[in-house]
């Protein structure tokens, strides 16, 4: 006679089967992790598309695949010319980057020049490939201020994180639909004005107004608007942000430079720097700091690399130097 199962039994073999199964998995992975010979680390040659062990040299597997590129590239600009990954996303382009363009070039894929039929034809694919780029009045309005936002940060020299910020803020006043009533220039270029002054980088509203196509007070009046509606959090200016631009278009030497520095410090204690502009205070830093280390540079150089008249120059200057003596006294 057969003894049959009982269902207590059954239910404990059904219980135990699947920590065995886990078991013997993790077992797996263990000697795959290890050298079957002497217990040792495993590593992959990619070169030799090999897995050997660390220790005893080992050959585990061989003939892996390569997951990488088919190509070779001996420096940065060979390794980004062969690459075949598109560029990444940003808010520099009405359309993220996201859309495909059709190159200028009339040749094929050979580097053969196309037939003049061949030519019609791309140039008809151009034109109507542009055209689906900008579908609607809004796309429109943002290819046009990020090309005057691009224009502008490359006239001033700014940074690509200022251009970006200036386009995120632009994108902003967009949505929340500020622009009626206002030109796309002086919007983008209060945008670029924030976002320079936002990253530390800020430029006067003598020379943002120097390359934009508006005037200076419709630059300052938009700016103050978008500020106020936005909620942007925008610190004053501070003198010593400027220093290193002056300083470097002067060709002053780092001992000035730092010199200007400490010069505004020292306003800063003394509460100087109040309710004056950080352009000319800046300016005259730089000057005043020259005329400390021994460096010829004259009132009319400064002036020209600042955009601020020598007036406020020699004022500010002789603030500075007498800040300075009290602070010594």
């Amino acid at each position: 006679m057969t003894d049959t199962p009982t269902r207590t039994q059954i239910d404990e073999r059904t219980r135990t089967a699947p920590e065995t199964e886990s078991d013997a998995s993790a077992d797996t992975t263990t000697e795959r992790e290890r050298c079957p010979e002497c217990n040792g680390r495993l590593v992959a040659d990619d070169e030799h598309a090999e897995t050997v062990c660390a220790d005893c040299g080992l050959v585990v597997e061989e003939g892996e695949i390569d997951r990488g590129p088919e190509w070779r590239a001996f420096d940065a600009a060979e390794k980004d010319e062969k690459s075949r990954v598109g560029a990444p996303t940003t808010n520099m382009m009405h359309d993220q980057g996201l859309s495909t363009n059709i190159g200028w070039q009339d040749k094929d894929a050979y580097g053969k020049s196309l037939s003049s039929r061949q030519r019609e034809k791309m140039q008809r694919l151009r034109t109507w490939n542009e055209r689906f780029r900008t579908r609607n009045s809004r796309e429109r309005n943002l290819k046009q201020a990020l090309g005057e936002i691009d224009r502008m940060a490359s006239a001033l020299g700014l940074p690509d994180n200022v251009r970006e910020t200036a386009s995120v803020i632009y994108r902003r006043a967009l949505e929340d639909e500020l622009l009626p009533g206002r030109s796309i220039e002086g919007v983008a270029t209060s945008s670029l004005y924030a976002a320079a002054r936002q990253a530390g980088t800020p430029r006067s509203l003598d020379e943002i107004s120097a390359v934009s196509r508006v005037d200076k007070a419709e630059v300052a009046r938009t700016y103050r608007y978008v500020v106020r509606e936005l909620g942007l959090e925008v610190q004053p200016a501070d003198p010593v942000s400027y220093v290193p631009r002056f300083a470097s278009d002067l060709d002053l030497s780092d001992e000035t430079e730092l010199r200007a520095r400490d010069l505004l410090t020292t306003a800063k204690e003394k509460g100087i720097h109040s309710g004056k502009s950080p352009v000319g205070l800046a300016a005259a830093a730089v000057y005043a700091a020259a005329l400390l280390t021994n460096e010829q540079v004259t009132q009319n150089d400064v002036s020209e690399v600042a955009s601020i008249s020598e007036v406020t120059i020699r004022n500010r200057y002789h603030e500075l130097l007498e800040a300075e003596d009290g602070a010594a006294v």
